[in-house]
């Protein structure tokens, strides 16, 4: 069933979805109607006298300056082209396409005043795949993302580039290869386009179906990592949790019992001498768990502002039009540093964890290699976690801590959480890195505790390493068993559930 813009509700997956092309998409008769009325109001109040802003008046600190409606049409035209001024590096394309999904959905809501025709040109950017160039960096998140939504929507005039699989093209000659006339935008169209928090929303979007992974892997290798050390399982009793119901805590102690079922190396030691594990992995329920309930409020407050209207002037009727602040991007900032620091203890433990594996304690060789002395086995590797979890640690410095007057003072407080959601996604991906060679490390150690075997679940984990990764026996280069490992888990080959 297709998605309805405008009418249903959209979620991170639904989104997710759309931009890979897995769900379709259509405008129901219902959103038509409403986006008809919403620009009938907008017209209503541009032939009018009285100011109101965006329509009839100039931008920030510009207010005061009422427009003529002769030149309504280029004022709207100039805002794009004056607030495009981003740099920096590309944003993936598919950042890219999650923004025009968002901003497709929040125009269809009927309360920016655009027309049907601008709507349908962005959808059928979406659905050819014409992906606008955009630049990273420039905007301070709020008024919305400007800077980023301005080099979006540029095409629309003609201006700008576009994504042609990996090659950037002018949006003129694409635009006359798809047989497309630039539009000339009217009255609060460039408002409409620029004013909004889409920017920030795709990086929350891509950022949380991306953590939903890693969350779930990183309960994969702590489990492997506690078969390879001897650990123990008694601390994932659901007694033990009951006590302290945090959601998340519950879930990942639930998910820890079912990755140590029937496990043959488990029950090997249940009656050692051993009183308790190191907080690393006694502890995953209670850190993992608290990174859960962080993944949980960012996405419930990412679905919220993926149905919501962050325009500015929100139009009520034609005779009001209300410049508030639903640009202001500190409700997803604040929400998206929280999971930063969530998704980077994930890699601060799992460092530990590798710490753990190589000590040489409970049967398993100092460096996992039993030629210690001509060989380093995996010492260095754990190099590379530290300079990681480092380095997320500097990421986590949260930007919406910050702000920094623009516009001359009308915009005198601002949210930065497009840096928030930039950094989000810089340490996800170094969690990637980390959590790979944990399993890296893992599965090595689980080599020292055959013949036993582990619960189904990790025999299949195990597999799936040893398919692209061979056991080390004696050094080798280690660079292409990282690339691999980190391949397998950017992929999502590993079997989390």
């Amino acid at each position: 069933m297709a998605f309805r813009y405008g009418f249903d509700k959209l979620t991170v997956n639904k989104a997710i979805a759309i931009a890979e092309g897995k769900l379709s998409t259509l405008i129901p008769k219902e959103t038509i109607n409403r986006v008809n009325e919403s620009r009938k109001k907008v017209e209503t109040i541009a032939t009018h006298d009285k100011a109101v802003y965006g329509i009839n008046t100039g931008f920030g600190p510009l207010c005061d300056v009422q427009i003529t409606p002769e030149e309504t049409n280029k004022l709207q035209e100039n805002l794009l082209i004056t607030h495009a001024v981003g740099v920096g590096h590309p944003i993936d394309k598919k950042l890219s396409k999650i923004m025009m999904i968002c901003k497709v959905h929040a125009l269809c809501q009927g309360f920016s005043g655009v027309r049907l025709e601008l709507i349908q040109r962005i959808l059928y950017f979406i659905n050819n795949d014409l992906l606008p160039v955009v630049p990273e960096q420039g905007s301070v998140g709020a008024s919305g993302d400007l800077a980023p939504l301005s080099h979006l929507f540029l095409p629309l005039l003609g201006e700008g580039e576009f994504w042609i699989n990996d090659t950037i093209s002018p949006a003129r000659k694409v635009l006359k290869k798809h047989n497309l006339k630039p539009l000339q935008l009217q009255a609060k169209e460039g408002l409409g386009l620029i004013n909004g928090t889409q920017f920030i929303l795709a990086h929350s979007i891509v950022g949380l179906n991306k953590m939903n992974y890693l969350l779930d892997l990183a309960d994969v290798a702590g489990a492997m990592s506690i078969e390879g050390y001897k650990g123990s399982a008694s601390p994932f009793k659901k007694a033990l949790h009951t006590i302290r119901p945090f959601k998340g805590n519950l879930k990942v102690s639930k998910r820890m019992r079912l990755l140590f079922k029937n496990s043959q190396n488990i029950m090997s030691h249940e009656n050692c001498e051993r009183v308790q594990d190191p907080y690393s992995m006694r502890c995953i329920p209670q850190v993992h768990g608290a990174s859960r309930n962080a993944y949980y409020h960012l996405k419930r407050l990412t679905e919220i502002e993926m149905n919501s209207v962050t325009d500015n002037p929100i139009v009520l009727s034609d005779t009001e039009a209300i410049s508030g602040g639903n640009f202001h991007g500190q409700p997803l900032a604040m929400a998206i540093d929280y999971a930063s620091i969530a998704a980077s203890e994930l890699g601060n433990i799992s460092d530990r964890r590798c710490y753990l594996l190589i000590e040489g304690k409970y049967g398993l060789p100092r460096l996992l290699t039993t030629g210690g002395g001509l060989n380093s086995g995996f010492m260095i590797p754990q190099y590379t976690t530290a300079s990681l979890v480092t380095e997320n640690k500097s990421l986590c410095f949260p930007p919406s801590a910050d702000s920094i007057p623009t516009s001359l003072g009308q915009e005198d407080h601002v949210s930065m959480g497009s840096i928030s959601g930039r950094k989000f996604n810089q340490i996800l991906e170094n969690i990637e890195k980390i959590l790979a060679i944990e399993l890296m490390y893992a599965a090595q150690a689980m080599e020292f505790r055959r013949p036993n075997r582990f619960s189904d679940l990790l025999e299949k984990n195990h597999k799936i390493i040893r398919d692209n990764v061979k056991k080390l026996e004696e050094d080798r280069l280690l660079k292409d068993d990282i690339t691999a490992m980190i391949t397998l888990v950017k992929t999502k080959s590993f079997i989390v559930k």
